[in-house]
């Protein structure tokens, strides 16, 4: 090993942030509002993931001969040093993955909490609102990619996190990508975002649905992801709680209306051309994920866990 090798150059700081191994962890870290905006994203994850284990256990056996249910498999991790500045022994948090893979229902699907903390790089708070001056960060949250095993089965997604720098903000929603576009689950879907945004703000929908409809565009392509839902970010009303009942009652919708819209479905029989087309629209989802999605990009810039990250891309894609 050279020198250079064992000294790499420091990463420049354009910012001329402070000295980061002097700055203290970000004030929400063990804060009594932080703590419990982490245990709501727990709850949710386990009301989901038992509500997803009952779908498993009706799923017609007709359909899934010799299967068994699939079950979650959960694994902790904890944040490593990379693209983190300050102190390589210091605490910055983890998360816990909860995977099902090879189910009767799922192919694979993940609920994935985490709460991380730390010191953004100084190239990379240059992206960040309020860690201009002060890299310190504090993210909590709960993500959910669902690849459904059958075609007639939509995929979706949710999520919502708390991130803070020296700004505080709420962000998240929840979008669907059916295989096989059935309006009256498309209609419902998004009518029971109207009404979690409705009972907050009337302004919420409309906007959050266009941000939805933008955000989630494959420019490449010159197409939607799939048939949206909302999106929103940046979340600072003035105050907190109701910012923070908003999001609660967003993952409230989704764990009610997704559930639902699947069993519409479980009793649907597919062909091989079914599965060539879901394959293909899987290739899709990848695209997005890997080149657009802000999730995997926060994640592999600050230390996450990469399989927790790349826990949205599914077991099997085509491109034609």
């Amino acid at each position: 090993m050279s020198p250079s090798d064992a000294h790499p150059p420091a990463e420049p700081n354009p910012l001329n942030l402070p000295n980061l191994s002097n700055l203290p962890a970000h004030p929400l870290v063990g804060s009594a509002f932080a703590t419990r905006c982490a245990a709501w994203f727990a709850l949710l994850r386990d009301q989901i993931c038992a509500e997803f284990e009952r779908l498993e256990d009706e799923c017609p056996l007709a359909l899934a001969a010799g299967m068994e249910a699939g079950r979650f498999e959960r694994k902790a991790w904890q944040r490593q040093d990379i693209a983190d500045a300050g102190d390589g022994n210091l605490d910055k948090g983890g998360g816990i993955m909860a995977v099902m893979r090879g189910g009767r229902v799922f192919d694979k699907v993940g609920v994935n909490i985490s709460t991380v903390y730390g010191q953004f790089s100084a190239n990379f708070a240059a992206q960040i609102p309020g860690a201009d001056h002060d890299p310190r960060f504090y993210a909590s949250g709960i993500s959910l990619v669902a690849h459904p095993r059958s075609p007639k089965l939509p995929i979706a997604h949710m999520n919502t996190r708390l991130v803070a720098t020296s700004k505080q903000w709420f962000g998240g929603g929840g979008d669907l990508t059916p295989i096989f576009v059935i309006d009256r689950d498309r209609d419902d879907f998004h009518a029971a975002f109207r009404a979690a945004c409705d009972a907050h703000n009337p302004e919420y929908y409309a906007k959050y649905k266009t941000w939805c409809d933008e955000y989630f565009f494959i420019k490449h392509r010159g197409e939607a992801r799939g048939v949206g839902g909302i999106f929103y970010d940046y979340l600072n009303s003035g105050d907190i709680e109701r910012d923070f009942a908003f999001t609660q009652d967003v993952g409230r919708c989704f764990a009610e209306i997704y559930p639902a819209i699947l069993r519409r479905h479980l009793h649907e029989a597919w062909d091989d051309s079914d599965i060539e087309r879901q394959r293909i629209k899987r290739g899709r989802y990848v695209e997005f994920n890997l080149i657009y999605d802000r999730g995997t990009v926060f994640g592999l810039k600050t230390g996450g866990n990469i399989e927790a990250i790349l826990m949205s891309l599914p077991p099997l894609a085509a491109w034609p």
